[in-house]
């Protein structure tokens, strides 16, 4: 879609958002909250982007950017260079991080730019009733997005604002956040956020409920690279072809030089854009936007990033 910037707005020093509209004030697809989209930046280059408003606001997507210093010429670009009437390539809404609809309480622990998945989940589950505690960790207020918002109603009486918390003093805030839940076993936990910050989430909410209730979002890899590895072989079931896959080349390049092209975005394992199915073989799952029960069907491998723990995959290719 080609959507036009409707306002810009600067959250905190580092973190600035935008909503984005159709140029003539036409609804744009539907999502659930948790879901995000790709921008293409000035620069050319692609970035995953959670929506960060209301799930029924439909004329409108909004999304938040923090600046990074490091930036390759995403987020510096989206900050430097994006004005009002902007126009900017937008994907289709995709969401990896979805609500469980059947938990009887919702824990949101966000930290950072982590804050804006849980935004918009806030927003879905206060417009449907739901009992929710959102929890953010922040450094010092003048860091934190959306400040005003979370503190006003409706979401006042949702969210703890958590401040200058030591990280040798974080897993005990995290567990009293968790003890203090209602529902505090059966209760659902929505973590986005820093990797460590959602590793000692992850880690105290997994002492007294299943995995299968705890749910995260990744911004960036931090595992093994694609290549890293040894080779192994593809099968592609329609046609029969055989590909071999050398140890330093991904399963997306290797379809690619066949002539197969599958639909890429991030390349990290993120964004799930090119997940294939697997009719047998065994997958090495790399990425982060399968959950650890998809990952243990091995009926899908995210091609971008994965490889194979057997010696010859069957894709449904």
């Amino acid at each position: 879609m080609k959507l036009i910037v409707d306002s810009i707005k600067d959250e905190t020093p580092e973190i600035r958002s935008f909503r984005l509209v159709d140029p003539a004030g036409r609804e744009l697809p539907a999502y659930t909250a948790g879901a995000h989209i790709d921008i293409v930046g000035p620069t050319g280059i692609t970035r995953q982007y959670s929506l960060c408003g209301s799930p029924d606001d439909r004329h409108g997507y909004h999304v938040a950017v923090k600046r990074e210093p490091a930036s390759r010429g995403g987020s510096l670009a989206l900050h430097r260079e994006v004005r009002i009437d902007s126009e900017l390539e937008v994907g289709t809404p995709r969401n990896l991080f979805g609500i469980e609809p059947s938990a009887p309480e919702h824990l949101l622990f966000g930290a950072g730019i982590g804050i804006t998945p849980l935004l918009s989940m806030a927003y879905a589950l206060h417009a449907g009733g739901a009992r929710f505690m959102l929890h953010y960790f922040i450094r010092a207020r003048q860091h934190a997005a959306f400040a005003a918002l979370l503190e006003s109603a409706p979401f006042a009486a949702h969210v703890r604002f958590h401040t200058g918390v030591a990280p040798d003093a974080l897993g005990a805030v995290l567990r009293a956040c968790l003890d203090q839940a209602e529902h505090a076993h059966a209760a659902h936990v929505y973590t986005c956020g820093p990797a460590p910050f959602m590793a000692q989430v992850v880690a105290c909410a997994a002492r007294d409920r299943s995995e299968e209730l705890i749910h995260l979002e990744h911004f960036q890899a931090d595992g093994p690279t694609a290549s890293a590895g040894t080779g192994f072989e593809l099968e592609l079931a329609r046609s029969g072809r055989i590909l071999a896959v050398a140890a330093d080349v991904s399963i997306v390049d290797v379809l690619a030089q066949a002539g197969i092209t599958i639909d890429t975005s991030c390349r990290e394992g993120i964004c799930g854009t090119c997940i294939v199915p697997v009719l047998a073989g065994h997958p090495e799952h790399r990425d982060h936007c399968l959950t650890k029960k998809e990952k243990a069907a091995n009926d899908q491998i995210c091609a971008c990033v994965s490889r194979a723990l057997s010696a010859r995959l069957v894709l449904d290719l």
